[in-house]
């Protein structure tokens, strides 16, 4: 599989383009949640933008305890930000918004890559790509690991 490699920089770039399209949004989290793995990296660049709470969503393995305990958080805050490095089949955020339906007014979705084939919408994204043209794998910097 082809695979296209983004630089710190870009990702960079795209995180604070998102970080613009949230103001002009006129919109504010008062928490984000970014989705394990791949989210944590944008995650923390926005919350330190919006001066805000951070915490990381793991979806592997989750039980009603783990679904419980998020749910104590999304009480607690009134707008929550969920924040993945890609939204590439819509599969992993479509998971997360059917766990969290009873929240869907209080939730908005960011990602760096938005794939326009997706299954899901996000709210607010960095770069767009429509894997229907070009399927090439999205290596993010924090992935390029040679020995892995």
């Amino acid at each position: 599989m082809k695979k296209k490699y983004l630089s710190q920089k870009s990702v960079e770039n795209y995180i604070k383009i998102i970080n613009q399209n949230i103001i002009e949004s006129k919109w504010e989290p008062d928490i984000i949640l970014s989705v394990n793995r791949g989210g944590c990296v944008p995650g923390v660049y926005l919350s330190h933008y919006k001066s805000v709470t951070h915490k990381v969503l793991d979806f592997k393995g989750i039980d009603n305890t783990t679904i419980d305990l998020y749910k104590r958080v999304l009480d607690d805050n009134k707008n929550i930000l969920v924040v993945d490095d890609i939204n590439d089949t819509g599969e992993t955020l479509k998971s997360i918004s059917k766990y969290f339906n009873e929240y869907s007014q209080k939730i908005k979705y960011a990602v760096i890559v938005d794939n326009k084939t997706s299954l899901f919408s996000v709210d607010y994204y960095g770069t767009q790509i429509d894997k229907s043209i070009d399927s090439s794998w999205i290596v993010f910097p924090w992935e390029n690991n040679e020995n892995g």
